[in-house]
């Protein structure tokens, strides 16, 4: 397990596997990892995932998401890895396209979906060139125990929860009917673990989360009610984000099979009794910002 820890923390590294503090943007420290373990497959499920932050650090957005990509694909190449698996984004299909299906063209409105699906097509370039089997999954929203809630530009239900336990009202752009189909991690995590061992899955591309979309309004009072806390909300200027975004898992449920999913209330109320037992996180603050055009006044006094 290779991690740069820039989003999560040690202590959540499972008991039994080795990890590797660093970053993928490293090509030697990759290299010398392929060299020495001869893996067999590859999940590639590290990216910097601060959509809306994207607008504002183009550069890293691409030198991070993108360009880190390609020294895992360069290396599985050479390596003659059997299969990789990445985690791409809904994020790639852009604005008015409900419910996404994998059928649709991507149109991607922010430098986080563009480098999520330049990673795409990449894949797609060295499976004819090279024979490079991959499996692409398009998750959404994905929340649950052992997030970092002190991440305060991603993670809306960890935010959420950070909030409430400081006494803090809930943060929300906008007038909060924007929807998300937030999904927990349990109905992700499986299906993306039994890919490399599916021969239906090879060469494909997958939606994979939650069926039901809600409000972040309706989100910010679930929250509340899970936390035990009073649903004290306040609303910011709109930021420029997809309104509605949710997809379809035809295609998955066809391949992986049908499954019962966490609805949103079971999944908030397990994530609110982690939370409530580990306490508040301490917020870190992105360092760095390329663009402060139009960056959200209520980000700007969090990254002088």
């Amino acid at each position: 397990m290779l991690d740069d820890l820039s989003g999560g923390f040690v202590d959540n590294v499972p008991e039994g596997a080795e990890f590797v503090h660093g970053s993928f943007r490293d090509v030697e420290l990759v290299d010398q990892l392929f060299r020495r373990h001869r893996f067999d497959f590859v999940f590639h499920v590290g990216a910097y995932a601060a959509e809306g932050l994207s607008h504002f650090i183009r550069r890293y957005n691409y030198e991070n998401n993108t360009v880190g990509s390609m020294n895992l694909i360069n290396a599985a190449i050479n390596h003659n890895i059997k299969c990789f698996v990445f985690t791409s984004s809904i994020a790639v299909y852009g604005a008015g396209q409900v419910p996404m299906s994998e059928s649709m063209t991507p149109e991607p409105e922010d430098p986080y979906g563009i480098s999520k699906y330049a990673v795409e097509m990449d894949l797609h370039a060295a499976n004819a060139m090279f024979g490079l089997r991959y499996v692409i999954f398009r998750p959404h929203n994905v929340y649950g125990e052992n997030q970092n809630i002190g991440d305060r530009y991603r993670n809306v239900i960890g935010i959420f929860m950070n909030q409430l336990m400081q006494d803090l009202p809930m943060t929300i752009f906008g007038d909060g009917e924007q929807t998300r189909a937030f999904t927990h991690i349990s109905d992700v995590a499986p299906i993306i673990a039994e890919a490399v061992d599916n021969p239906r899955a090879q060469n494909e591309v997958f939606n994979v989360g939650a069926e039901t979309p809600s409000s972040v309004n309706y989100l910010a009072d679930t929250v509340a009610r899970a936390m035990k806390k009073p649903a004290n909300k306040i609303h910011l200027p709109p930021r420029k984000e997809v309104v509605h975004a949710f997809s379809s898992h035809a295609k998955t449920s066809s391949v992986f099979g049908r499954r019962a999913s966490v609805s949103l209330e079971d999944g908030v109320a397990r994530m609110a009794e982690w939370a409530r037992r580990v306490g508040p996180r301490q917020t870190k603050v992105f360092q760095g910002i390329e663009v402060r055009k139009n960056l959200p006044p209520s980000w700007t006094s969090h990254t002088e």
